[in-house]
């Protein structure tokens, strides 16, 4: 019982972990990288539809991203939808091929981004810190019920501490790469 109530703590906590670093792949730095654009939805025939489930995204370069819709009557499509999302990019066309030049980063905009990293490491520790709270109120409410001892409680608590901590440094050593990463020029 408390086993099964520890596993769920680390799935969860670890999933908290995954949602921060797929945040983490959206934010732009200087270099080209498909993460990058691949969330953008596009309409297909009425439907929203990641941009990844309609064209082919490559790296040409270290700055420049190359999209090349499976049809071709989704290059207009596609090109409204880069050029409508928050991430300021211009994309060029030639032919059936997009090309997206990334354009460099200035050290305002770098220090920005790295705000936003933050931030939303922050977000992510409070997430993890929420479920450490929904399962010692679990365990509170076991205690209660006399469904567990004292010291399992004691012992549960104590481990749910040690998985909090270790996805709380999980969470800030993904921010510091992305921080270093930010500040390269």
């Amino acid at each position: 019982m408390l086993d099964d109530i520890k596993k769920d703590a680390a799935q969860r906590m670890q999933k908290c972990v995954a949602a921060f670093r797929d945040q983490l792949k959206k934010l732009r730095t200087g270099r080209a990288h498909t993460s990058l654009i691949e969330h953008i939805k596009v309409d297909y025939y009425g439907t929203e539809t990641p941009l990844s489930q309609v064209a082919n995204v490559a790296v040409e370069d270290a700055r420049t991203l190359t999209v090349t819709p499976w049809e071709k009557s989704m290059v207009q499509v596609i090109e409204k939808a880069i050029y409508k999302s928050d991430l300021g990019l211009t994309p060029n066309t030639a032919g059936q091929t997009i090309r997206i030049g990334m354009p460099a980063l200035t050290e305002e905009r770098r220090r920005d981004i790295t705000k936003v990293v933050r931030a939303e490491a922050e977000g992510a520790r409070v997430s993890v810190r929420n479920v450490r709270r929904e399962v010692l109120t679990e365990l509170k409410e076991m205690l209660k019920e006399k469904l567990i001892a004292q010291d399992d409680d004691r012992r549960a608590q104590e481990e749910i501490q040690k998985l909090t901590d270790k996805h709380v440094h999980e969470i800030d050593q993904a921010m510091a790469d992305k921080e270093k990463e930010l500040m390269q020029v």
